[in-house]
């Protein structure tokens, strides 16, 4: 007789997603919304490359072969739209520059570093319909200090990684669209149902951003896995977005309300900053579910809403958040810098660096990273740093000169910042003349010049937790703590915009029109002299005479001589 054998339990899945919203009232009346989506996933690409990994099921298929491919040890790219203002909104959970980032650690057994980020570059752009091809070594770095990997591995051998910035780069629906065709569930479900082009591109500030690096599932880091997150945050203004009036919804915000959790997320949660709450805002539908984090030093309160479960949406099965505001307030942040451009004329220039440390008693190092474009000439010798009226002698520098049309400057400086101090670096440079088949089409508009770059341990004003734990929201395990007095902030300065000397380009036209016009008609005129023949034609017999000769010769008689 037949024994029946059952079959194999299912092996435990090797990948998992979270994602997770949220929603913090600004003390400016706007909202800060920050979407945040992350899939692990239990596999080593570079020691299985000779395997070739090609069963994919949260992981996109896309960025996989990327990792593979081109030895990526940590991946991170931002595309963003507008300019975050710290000292209106605070500190971001995850900081951008303007226009596009991308800085990448590559594996240490990669021989040509330089031709895998060339390619990387070119990859990219693809697959986010971006202009990431026009990175080459012209603008991009290698940061001795400034950029440590974020995930497993403290490498300190900086050859292998590579730091490139497009302070100009237009970000739009069509960058979007890709980002959205990572997540497991596109946007059909989910957290990213919200998504609305229209609503998310008109606003104050707009950053997406896909970070992609090795980490540890547990304290003892008995196993690893890869992490892919991908963040969103947008900011919206009341007075553009919501008609002037304090009062918001998920509706008025994104013209969508949420209806469903995505079906592959193990976790789907919506969190609402209430520290503020009662005396800012009120929150309505409430919740009993509460959560506290110690967040950028700070220790906040959020409102938790799960959307796996089924009350969460009531009985109309939609979700919808409103914020009454009451009051307002304003608190200034611990580390804030801005930089601009001194000078006149076209010949020479400066460059000015101002770093806030707004802390009332506190002092602690900053370290400040500076990419100039190589037609910028630095004068190095002029380099001042000044805190308080004083000379402040940096700690460390890291300076890398430019080559012409080869690589850009490169400038690293720790630097003690003194309590509640503004400490300015300045630095002359002189314009350089360029190529006329250098200048870009609108030459007049000026030339960009990327974000400074302040990195920095800020003193905490709570005791930070270096536990970790699987159960803490995604937006406070983004950067690992390692001590409990501090955190790390990564703070960008606005992206510079230069003139340089430009020719006047519409010379060579009216050049071109005189010229074309003066051998149209003096050497046409000289060649019809020399090359046409002469005749002298007979003058011809008057009308009257034709026109009798003409009735001489149908009446037959002789015609008029």
């Amino acid at each position: 007789s037949a024994t029946f054998t059952p079959a194999p339990a299912p092996a435990p899945a090797r990948d998992q997603f979270q994602e997770e919203l949220v929603i913090r009232p600004l003390h400016s009346g706007d909202i800060y919304a920050s979407f945040q989506f992350r899939t692990l996933w239990d596999t080593d690409f570079l020691q299985e490359r000779q395997k070739k990994v090609s069963h994919y099921r949260l992981f996109p298929k896309s960025l996989g072969q990327v990792l593979s491919k081109f030895s990526v040890r940590e991946l991170h790219i931002s595309f963003t739209q507008g300019f975050w203002r710290t000292m209106q909104w605070g500190q971001p959970f995850i900081p951008s520059p303007p226009g596009a980032e991308l800085w990448v650690w590559f594996h240490h057994t990669v021989s040509d570093v330089d031709g895998n980020w060339k390619e990387l570059t070119n990859v990219l752009s693809g697959i986010f319909c971006a202009s990431l091809n026009f990175i080459d070594m012209t603008n991009t770095v290698q940061p001795s200090a400034s950029f440590k990997p974020l995930g497993l591995g403290n490498a300190t051998d900086h050859r292998f990684l590579r730091y490139a910035t497009l302070p100009r780069e237009i970000v739009c629906t069509e960058n979007l669209t890709p980002w959205k065709k990572l997540l497991p569930c596109g946007s059909k479900a989910g957290l990213a149902v919200l998504m609305k082009s229209e609503k998310l591109f008109h606003s104050s500030f707009h950053s997406q951003a896909v970070h992609i690096r090795p980490i540890c599932q547990d304290e003892q880091c008995t196993s690893k896995a890869w992490e892919l997150r991908q963040t969103l945050n947008v900011v919206f203004d009341h007075y553009t977005s919501g008609q002037g009036k304090k009062e918001w919804s998920l509706f008025k915000m994104f013209s969508r309300t949420l209806t469903e959790a995505c079906p592959l997320a193990s976790s789907s949660k919506v969190y609402v900053d209430i520290t503020d709450n009662p005396e800012l805002f009120e929150l309505s539908p409430a919740t009993h579910l509460l959560s506290r984090a110690v967040v950028l030093g700070d220790r906040r309160t959020y409102s938790v809403y799960d959307l796996t479960r089924a009350e969460t949406f009531g009985q109309l099965r939609s979700f919808n958040l409103l914020l009454r505001w009451k009051g307002d307030n304003m608190l200034r942040p611990l580390l804030h810098a801005e930089r601009y451009v001194a000078g006149f004329g076209l010949q020479t220039g400066e460059i000015h660096t101002v770093i806030y440390n707004n802390h009332p008693y506190r002092a602690f190092p900053v370290l400040l990273m500076d990419s100039v474009p190589w037609y910028l000439q630095l004068y190095v010798h002029t380099l001042t740093v000044t805190s308080k009226s004083r000379d402040n002698k940096p700690s460390y520098i890291h300076y890398q000169p430019a080559k012409d049309r080869h690589r850009p400057h490169l400038l690293e400086m720790l630097i003690q910042l003194p309590p509640h101090s503004m400490t300015e670096v300045t630095v002359q440079f002189e314009r350089a003349l360029l190529k006329w088949t250098e200048y870009t089409p609108d030459p007049n508009h000026g030339f960009y010049v990327g974000s400074s770059v302040v990195s920095a341990l800020v003193p905490s004003m709570v005791a930070m937790s270096t536990n970790f734990t699987q159960d803490q929201p995604l937006f406070s395990s983004f950067v690992p703590v390692k001590e409990e007095s501090s955190y790390f902030v990564r703070v960008y300065t606005e992206p510079l915009l230069v003139n340089l000397p430009t020719p006047d380009f519409s010379m060579p036209y009216n050049v071109i029109c005189l010229t074309c016009t003066v051998v149209a008609v003096g050497y046409g005129s000289f060649y019809n002299l020399l090359t046409r023949t002469f005749q002298v034609d007979e003058p011809s017999p008057p009308l009257a005479k034709r026109l009798a000769n003409f009735i001489r010769r149908i009446r037959g008689v002789p015609l008029l001589a």
